[in-house]
This record gives structure tokens, sequence and C-alpha cells, in this order.
């Protein structure tokens, strides 16, 4: 079963945690990357800031665009990869592991994919 998994954030982590320990767990990140490969279906990537973002958006005359995100939520999503994995004890178990997560404010969200489409036929 495939699995988009999200990494994320608040925006105050940054200033929280000091640049050293920044760069211990982005050192453990590219390590977990590397062991855990046979699951990785595909290894994402890392987002550039939400400043970056454009959404666009359902309007009344049509799509609207806009500069930065569209987000109610406080976390920001920092990155994803795709993870092939039996089921979801398994993609858990996997997510366990992520180093970030002993950062104050960081979240993995484990979301399934729709990997056969002909549920949808007429």
């Amino acid at each position: 079963m495939k699995y988009v998994i999200m990494f994320t954030s608040t925006p105050e982590l940054d200033a929280a945690v000091p640049p050293e320990r920044a760069q211990d767990v982005y050192s453990r990140i590219y390590e977990w990357f590397g062991a855990n490969a046979q699951q990785i279906a595909d290894s994402g990537a890392e987002l550039q800031p939400v400043t970056t973002a454009t959404t666009v958006r359902s309007g009344g005359d049509g799509p609207v665009v806009a500069d930065g995100p569209f987000s109610e939520a406080k976390e920001v999503i920092g990155g994803f990869s795709i993870i092939d994995v039996p089921d979801l004890d398994a993609a858990i178990a996997l997510v366990k592991t992520w180093p970030s997560l002993e950062l104050p404010g960081v979240a993995v969200e484990i979301r399934p994919m729709v990997v056969d489409y002909s549920q949808f036929e007429k």
C-alpha cells in the first residue's frame, strides 16, 4: 500500500532550534532515508519556504490565483515522500523513527494514496 508522508512543523521551530541541533537532525534524516530506502517509493523533496507559495482556489468567476499558502492550519508542510509498505501499521512504525519527531512542534501526516482508479469508473 502506498502512503504519502508529509513532514510538518510550526513557523516557531526554526527560531527555537539552535543551528548545531538542526544540523544534527538533518544528518540523521539523510541516514534515515538511506536506511529505509527499500520502503520509500519516491524520496519526495524538501519544500521551499511558504513565502514562495502560490495558491489557486475556486472563486465565483473561476479560479483565483493568490500569493502565499492557503492553509488554515498553523503547521507548515516542509516536505514529503511516498512510501510503499504493507499496511498502516507498517507506515506508523516507519514514521515513528523519523528523526525530527524529537523536536518540538514537528508532526508527520500519513495519508493513503488512491492506487486503483477503477473505483471511480461509471
